[in-house]
């Protein structure tokens, strides 16, 4: 009555426009500021505030929208609601969750070997800590990037880092990612993290997942406290009446390298998780100690930007057929058919033939990494076999035994659309860890007795090799025609090659191919993987000799129960038809070394690269003025961030980024764009998404 009274008096005195407008001011005032200097109001996104915080709505395709509802007052759930549907018609999914985050942090090894580029660290073994990351809302953003939305808000601390909450949208899609950007100002720091939405009170009816074997599991009994759960595509479902939200991770970035690609639980629900997050609540994580072996986790260089993420799809469906869409950005983990392509992964140590076949256990008719790797979609798979179980040196008789054995299980467990093809890592002559690929089978001993000859004959194995220096390895390699290459250069057991004998005659040969990709280490700052030997690729171009980089995998045991996918890579090789095993796999060693091939984590295809009509592998001609054009043609899932043609003067490194942020998710396009290469020796392409997934071509020569 008071309040009406005193308004009624303010009109008698100042007139009603005045206090209309005194109304009007405190109103906006109650409104929480957004920043949207960098929003673009075409972009079909629509953001509206009110006095708790703001509402973005963004189309997903079909004329359908998502719209995330957030509270930006601290102690309330920052994710109000978050709704799938139609304007008037929308359908809540989730509500009242926060977005969490749990940061392990430890100490590199950044002396006893090689700085950064390190594998041989035991991280959990030395002191580490867990710590919730604190969010204390303050400003917010919201800005346009091409096709996507960002929503950037301030006040996202830990001990030693600060930083903010990026949350992504995807026009096209019912998609999101969710990030924590943090840094640090503390040298020599690696991490992990795990990962979730929480809710003080229980905000899904139902969690779901696919098993390992590929069934899917549900569980209504959320009561009970946290737990880790093996799945398959990483990924865990929380389900309403109205709809599911699906959180996963970056399918490739998200796993630090190891020698093993164990299925380690990355997936959690459950309440009180790791007595840290109170409430109920589902999401990703990762195990402190890995395979047990050597355990790097994630560079965390001072001052980077780490960004800690997860992905979440939504549905007005059921998690089956939820599952069934996230399935989609990895081609429901496989890698996808390419007319005139064959795939090829190498570098695994299975040792199926000392283990299983010379151990005298049951040999199945088919075994369940040959499954493991047609179910991949690899067409051939390239073995690093006696990896520590055989007898490389000898007795002969043994050594003779060992590989008559492989190459007759290759043999047999090859076919029209498979092949199954021998190899080693034979780490002994040139330095450091190499790999050897025959295009047959070929019978050699890594050691040569004083007056045993070079090459010696018997009627069970034909022509056999006796080896004893890197001048008898580079005879042999010439002799068979073979391939040999850098296995996981500049690390591990090759720390310091090639580096230390590009200056060989085998290194400069064309037998030496160059080196193999994997990403190790992994940094969650960078927008791309491997960086380690894409550097290494530059630096062999500009060092004028024509080598090339493979795709590798380095593991162990591969089974179906596995989380193969994220740990192998593929490289797609141009030929029509694999060889027959019978006839001998040139074709193969001849597609490496011309460089007709692109290799690639699965999400990202390059199935066209063109420099002035040439393909990689090939060298140009500049014409006068220097201007090349250059035609790229890419498939993907996930949106893509950027395309990238690096170049090379014989000294220097240049590097021209395509902005590809326009890109929606699911795509084709041929890509065209003139460029000037004057006075540079050659160039390659790389091509990058969303989640960090990607692939690179091989070189281009210039003359």
């Amino acid at each position: 009555m008071e309040q009406a009274i005193s308004g009624l008096n303010l009109i008698r005195r100042y007139g009603l426009f005045f206090v209309l407008t005194i109304c009007f001011s405190v109103t906006k005032a109650q409104v929480f500021p957004v920043d949207q200097k960098g929003y673009n109001q075409n972009s079909g996104v629509k953001i509206v505030s009110n006095r708790d915080g703001f509402t973005v709505a963004w189309p997903t395709g079909n004329t359908g929208n998502g719209r995330i509802l957030l509270n930006m007052q601290n102690g309330k759930p920052l994710f109000s609601s978050i709704q799938l549907g139609k304007e008037g018609a929308y359908h809540t999914i989730i509500e009242n969750t926060d977005p969490e985050f749990i940061l392990t942090k430890g100490k590199r090894d950044l002396i006893s070997q090689n700085g950064w580029n390190i594998f041989f660290d035991r991280v959990p073994l030395k002191p580490h800590q867990s710590y919730k990351i604190n969010f204390s809302k303050k400003s917010a953003s919201v800005s346009t990037s091409g096709s996507r939305t960002v929503i950037s808000i301030d006040g996202v601390e830990a001990p030693n880092f600060k930083g903010k909450l990026e949350i992504t949208l995807y026009n096209g899609q019912p998609l999101f990612n969710v990030a924590v950007v943090i840094s640090t100002q503390i040298d020599s720091t690696a991490i992990l993290y795990d990962a979730g939405l929480t809710s003080k009170q229980q905000p899904v009816k139902n969690i779901s997942w696919s098993d390992v074997y590929d069934k899917m599991q549900a569980n209504v009994n959320l009561a009970d406290t946290a737990k880790n759960v093996a799945v398959k595509y990483r990924t865990i479902i929380g389900e309403n009446p109205s709809g599911s939200i699906a959180v996963f991770p970056a399918p490739h970035q998200y796993f630090y390298p190891l020698d093993e690609a164990f299925n380690l639980k990355f997936v959690w629900y459950g309440n009180n998780y790791r007595k840290m997050l109170p409430g109920f609540g589902f999401g990703i994580r990762q195990d402190l100690y890995g395979d047990n072996r050597y355990v790097p986790w994630f560079n965390a260089p001072l001052g980077t930007k780490q960004r800690l993420n997860f992905f979440c799809l939504l549905s007005t469906g059921n998690p089956t057929a939820l599952l069934a869409d996230v399935k989609k950005y990895t081609h429901n983990d496989s890698y996808k058919p390419l007319a005139g392509y064959k795939t090829m992964s190498s570098h695994f140590h299975n040792e199926f033939i000392s283990r299983v076949v010379l151990a005298g256990k049951p040999v199945p008719d088919s075994p369940s990494f040959i499954k493991v790797f047609k179910n991949l979609g690899v067409n051939i798979v390239h073995l690093a076999e006696f990896h520590g179980t055989g007898h490389p040196c000898g007795p002969d008789g043994q050594r003779l035994l060992e590989l008559k054995t492989l190459f007759e299980q290759c043999k047999r467990l090859s076919s029209s659309n498979f092949l199954l093809l021998p190899g080693e890592e034979p780490n002994e002559f040139f330095g450091g860890h190499w790999l050897e690929f025959f295009p047959k089978p070929v019978y050699w001993i890594m050691s040569r007795k004083a007056g045993t000859p070079f090459t010696t004959t018997d009627q069970e194995h034909g022509k056999i090799y006796h080896i004893g220096s890197k001048e008898d390895m580079f005879a042999l390699l010439k002799a068979e025609n073979g391939l040999a290459w850098t296995a996981h250069a500049r690390t591990k057991g090759s720390t310091g090659f090639p580096d230390a004998y590009k200056e060989e005659a085998f290194y400069k040969s064309d037998r030496f191919l160059g080196a193999a990709w994997k990403a190790l280490p992994a940094d969650l700052s960078q927008p791309r993987l491997g960086k380690r030997v894409l550097d290494l690729m530059d630096d062999m171009n500009n060092w004028g000799l024509h080598k090339k980089v493979l795709a590798e995998s380095d593991l162990f045991s591969i089974e179906p129960e596995n989380e193969m996918y994220a740990h192998v890579n593929v490289n797609y090789l141009q030929m029509d038809k694999l060889p027959a095993f019978n006839n001998g796999w040139q074709p193969i060693l001849d597609v490496l070394q011309n460089g007709r091939f692109f290799s690639s984590t699965g999400e990202v295809l390059i199935p066209e690269f063109t420099v002035n009509n040439s393909h990689s592998g090939e060298t140009i001609q500049l014409p006068a003025d220097g201007k090349c054009n250059i035609t790229f043609k890419v498939d993907w899932t996930f949106p893509l961030n950027f395309a990238e043609i690096i170049s090379g003067d014989g000294t220097k490194v240049y590097r021209q980024q395509v902005d590809l942020k326009d890109t929606k998710a699911f795509g084709n396009h041929t890509f065209h764009l003139t460029t000037n290469l004057k006075n540079r020796k050659w160039l390659r392409l790389e091509v990058w998404d969303v989640a960090a997934n990607g692939a690179f071509t091989q070189t281009v020569w210039i003359k």
